[in-house]
C-alpha cells in the first residue's frame, strides 16, 4: 500500500512565485510594493524557460531590495514627461523668468531632439550627441549648456517620484562653457558715459548703474519709496520682469503677441527680491542724490504735461505716461549711448562689472562689498571672481609693493610713477607682434618672431615685425586698454566663409562679395576666426530694405557647403515673410 503524497505548502503571502502556465510558458510574479490604493504592487515577468523567468524573478528581487524598481503607472516619454513637469510641476515653484528658460530649453530643444525616447532608455550618449548636435548647427555653447541643466533637473524629478531608477544627464557630459572675461570700463570710459547719459532722458538710470552696478531689473524696478534722501540710501526690494504678451484683437492680426496692436501683458510688473542679500540698502554718492532730486522734478513735469494720460505707479524711471520701462526698450537705449559716447560695445550686465571693479580698486573690504552687490554669503567668493577685475590700475599698485619690499624702493602710497618708470624689474619686457594695424603682445621672444613669420607668409602685402616694450608701458598704454600678455603661440586654422544677401521676395541679390571663400585666421582674430566645424546665422540687414544676410562659417569645407544649403533656405523663407521672425519695424 504506497502512502498518499503530503501537500505541497503555499508560499506566504508576499513571497515570489514561478511556475508553468496553460500556455506552456514559465511566468513569475514578484510583490515590490504597495500600490497607490494600498493593493499589492505584484510584477509579473514571463519566457519560454524556467532559468529566464528565475533569473528577472532574482533581478526584480534586488531592485525591490534597493529600492531602485521603477514606479508603476504611466509609461512616460522624455518629451510627455518634459510637457508635465515644466507646465505642472515646476511652474508652480521657480520664478516666471526660469519658467520661461524652462520652456524654451524644452519646447524649442529636448522635445523636437530627443522628446520620442522612452524615458527608461534614455542614456547619456544620447544627451551628449544631441548637444554636440545642437552646437554644429549653430547653437552657442551657453545655449546647449543651459538645455543640459534644464532636463538634468527634469529628470531629478522623475528620479525622486520613482519614475526613474537613475538620472542619466547627471553622468552625461555638460558642454565645455569657457566663461568669457569681461573687460570693466574704465575710469575715463565710466566718465564719457556719464557726460553722455546727461543729455538723455533718466540720466540718473545709467549713473546708478556704473555707480553702484544694480541690476538691470532692480534699477528699472525701483519705486521713490526706495529712495531715502535724508539718510542718502536706495533700498533694492524688488525687480522689474520682462512682459509677457497675449493677443488683445482675437488673434486676427497675423503677428506674434508682442507686436500686436491691441497687446496685453499677462505678467506682474515686478517681483520681491528672491533672498535676503538680494533686498538690500545701499549707500548712494551725493552727487546721484542730486540727479534724483533732478529727475524727480523732471518726472512732476512730464507728469503735469500728460495730465490724464500719466498713469501713477511710483516708479522712478518711467515712460512719459508713467508706465514702468520695458527692458527691451532700456538694452537698445544703453546700446544707443554707447555709440554717441564713442565708447567700444558691451552688454548693459557689464556695467554692473565695472561698479564691481571699482569697488577692488576703491579697497573696499569684501563684507561691505557683498552687501551691495547682494550676493549670498555662501556665493560670494566665486562672484567676487567673476565680477571683480585684475585691471592694469590694481595690477600696478600690486607691483608697487611687491618692488617696495623685494627691492626696496620707497614710493609713497597711490604716489603715480615718473614718466617711463615701470613698478616692476625693466628687463620684464613685452615682445609685441605688430601684425599690420594689430598688436599683440608675447611673453617670449619666439612665440612673437613666429607669428610674424606666418603672417608674412598669409599677408605678403602687409607689414609685419616685432616690437619690444616695456611691460608697464603695454599695461597701460596699450591700443584698446589691453593687458593680457600670452604665453604661447595662438592657435591657426583656414576658416571657410559662406555669404548670401536675399530681397525681400526671396530674389538673391548681387553683392560684391564672393559667395564662398576661405581666409587663415588665428583665435586673437575675433572678427573672423571660429573653432567649430560650421556655425551659421541669417539676419535682417539693418536700413537695408528688409534685405535678409545668410553667413556660415567654419573650419570644415564640405560641412560649411552643407551649413550654407540651409542657412539661404531659412533666409529665403525670412525675407518672404518678415512678420514670423519678429523682423517687422512695428512693436
Amino acid at each position: 500500500m504506497t502512502r498518499a503524497s503530503a501537500p505541497k505548502s503555499r508560499q506566504p503571502n508576499g513571497a515570489s512565485s514561478i511556475f508553468q502556465g496553460k500556455d506552456g510558458r514559465w511566468h513569475g510574479y514578484v510583490t515590490v510594493g504597495t500600490k497607490d490604493d494600498g493593493n499589492p504592487d505584484r510584477r509579473h515577468v514571463s519566457r519560454k524557460t524556467r532559468p529566464e523567468v528565475t533569473k528577472l524573478v532574482r533581478d526584480l528581487e534586488r531592485q525591490r531590495d534597493k529600492g531602485t524598481v521603477r514606479k508603476a503607472g504611466q509609461s512616460w516619454t522624455l518629451g510627455s514627461w518634459l510637457t508635465h513637469w515644466v507646465e505642472n510641476i515646476a511652474s508652480a515653484h521657480v520664478s516666471e523668468n526660469t519658467i520661461d528658460g524652462y520652456r524654451v530649453a524644452v519646447n524649442h530643444h529636448l522635445i523636437p531632439g530627443l522628446g520620442a525616447h522612452r524615458l527608461e532608455k534614455l542614456e547619456p550618449e544620447h544627451l551628449e550627441r544631441f548637444y554636440k548636435k545642437m552646437q554644429d548647427s549653430g547653437s552657442a555653447a551657453g545655449t546647449a549648456h543651459q538645455v543640459h541643466r534644464t532636463v538634468r533637473t527634469a529628470l531629478n524629478e522623475a528620479v525622486r517620484r520613482a519614475h526613474l531608477t537613475a538620472n542619466p544627464a547627471t553622468i552625461a557630459k555638460a558642454p565645455r562653457l569657457e566663461e568669457e572675461e569681461v573687460e570693466p570700463y574704465t575710469v575715463e570710459e565710466v566718465q564719457r558715459l556719464l557726460a553722455e547719459a546727461a543729455k538723455h532722458r533718466n540720466t540718473a538710470r545709467w549713473v546708478i548703474a556704473l555707480a553702484l552696478g544694480l541690476r538691470q531689473g532692480e534699477v528699472l524696478g525701483m519705486q521713490w519709496d526706495d529712495v531715502d534722501f535724508e539718510l542718502g540710501v536706495i533700498r533694492v526690494r524688488r525687480g522689474r520682469l520682462r512682459p509677457r504678451y497675449k493677443h488683445g484683437c482675437g488673434d486676427r492680426c497675423g503677428r506674434k503677441p508682442g507686436f500686436c496692436p491691441q497687446k496685453i501683458n499677462t505678467r506682474r510688473e515686478t517681483k520681491n527680491a528672491k533672498s535676503r542679500a538680494g533686498q538690500r540698502p545701499i549707500g548712494a554718492p551725493d552727487e546721484l542724490l542730486q540727479l534724483l532730486r533732478q529727475h524727480k522734478e523732471d518726472q512732476a513735469r512730464e507728469r503735469a504735461r500728460a495730465r490724464d494720460l500719466w498713469t501713477e505707479k511710483g516708479y522712478v524711471f518711467t515712460s512719459p505716461t508713467g508706465e514702468p520701462l520695458n527692458p527691451n526698450t532700456d538694452y537698445h537705449k544703453w546700446k544707443e549711448l554707447l555709440k554717441a559716447a564713442g565708447v567700444r560695445d558691451a552688454r548693459l550686465h557689464d556695467a554692473r562689472h565695472t561698479a564691481a571693479t571699482v569697488l577692488l580698486i576703491l579697497g573696499v573690504p569684501d563684507a561691505v562689498v557683498d552687501a551691495i552687490m547682494g550676493w549670498e554669503p555662501g556665493k560670494s567668493a566665486r562672484m567676487r571672481r567673476r565680477y571683480q577685475h585684475l585691471t592694469s590700475r590694481v595690477l600696478k599698485d600690486t607691483a608697487a609693493k611687491v618692488g617696495g619690499l623685494l627691492w626696496g624702493t620707497d614710493q609713497a602710497e597711490g604716489a603715480a610713477p615718473e614718466a617711463g618708470q615701470s613698478p616692476i624689474p625693466a628687463e620684464l619686457v613685452v615682445h609685441v607682434a605688430r601684425l599690420g594695424e594689430r598688436r599683440v603682445p608675447f611673453l617670449h621672444r619666439e612665440h612673437a618672431d613666429e607669428v610674424v613669420a606666418r603672417w608674412s607668409e598669409d599677408w605678403p602685402d602687409h607689414t609685419a615685425d616685432v616690437e619690444e616694450w616695456d611691460r608697464w608701458r603695454w599695461e597701460h598704454q596699450g591700443p584698446g586698454g589691453a593687458s593680457a600678455i600670452r604665453d604661447r603661440v595662438p592657435n591657426w586654422a583656414v576658416v571657410f566663409h559662406a555669404r548670401a544677401v536675399f530681397l525681400p521676395g526671396g530674389e538673391r541679390a548681387a553683392t560684391g562679395l564672393p559667395e564662398q571663400w576661405s581666409v587663415p585666421a588665428w583665435d586673437f582674430e575675433t572678427d573672423r576666426y571660429t573653432d567649430r566645424v560650421s556655425a551659421w546665422r541669417t539676419a535682417r540687414r539693418p536700413g537695408a530694405g528688409q534685405e535678409v544676410e545668410a553667413q556660415v562659417r567654419g573650419t570644415d569645407k564640405t560641412a560649411v557647403e552643407t551649413a550654407f544649403t540651409e542657412a539661404c533656405a531659412q533666409a529665403v523663407d525670412r525675407a518672404r515673410n518678415p512678420g514670423k521672425y519678429g523682423d517687422t519695424d512695428d512693436w
